[in-house]
């Protein structure tokens, strides 16, 4: 049997990104799972390497931080599926936690601010992200949550995701330098790297 990465879910790179950005790197407080549900999305988690127990909370690993920041991939840092090994004891088959998950799941789905029709790829939301990267004074995350309606946590794992994993893209960043007051100032500005757009 050969050794495999388990892959990694949109839910757990949004839910990874958005740990990293805006809650420290801890998973619990961004959890609204109850009970039985969250002790097994703690587990999903903790099976695919991404978070690990310091000081009796669950925090980001840094293979999950170098994930997140585009500076590795899954399949190189995730530990393969058949070694992998979990502090936390196998949660039995029960069918209510098991309605209780896709429950939440299928509530989280409909919370996504995408949750409107599909168009054409040239006209989604990622193409509008791409268009404004490639701009050669770059965008902020600011004015890419204004034209696409996404939170910044979202912007960021788009980046990370979508942009540099799956696209290859290179996204550089520089603060925008000034005076406090200066429109922007402190601000960073993204844009996709000279050598990705040739």
């Amino acid at each position: 049997m050969s050794a495999q990465t388990t892959p990694i879910t949109e839910r757990q790179l949004d839910l990874i990104t958005r740990a990293h950005c805006d809650a420290n790197g801890l998973i619990e407080p961004l959890l609204e799972l109850k009970g039985g549900a969250k002790l097994k999305m703690i587990a999903s988690l903790a099976q695919r390497g991404l978070i690990e127990q310091q000081g009796g909370q669950w925090r980001l690993s840094p293979a999950a931080i170098a994930i997140i920041k585009g500076e590795a991939q899954p399949e190189d840092v995730l530990p393969p599926t058949v070694a992998t090994s979990i502090a936390t004891p196998p949660l039995a088959d029960d069918p209510e936690l098991e309605a209780a998950v896709a429950a939440a799941e299928a509530s989280w789905q409909q919370d996504q601010p995408d949750a409107v029709p599909k168009r054409g790829r040239e006209h989604s939301k990622q193409a509008l992200v791409i268009e404004m990267l490639k701009r050669p004074e770059g965008a902020t995350i600011a004015q890419i949550s204004e034209a696409t309606g996404w939170q910044h946590h979202t912007i960021r794992g788009t980046f990370a995701g979508a942009l540099k994993k799956k696209l290859g893209l290179t996204i550089v960043s520089e603060k925008i330098e000034g005076p406090a007051g200066t429109p922007g100032a402190g601000q960073r500005l993204y844009r996709i790297a000279e050598e990705a757009t040739a």
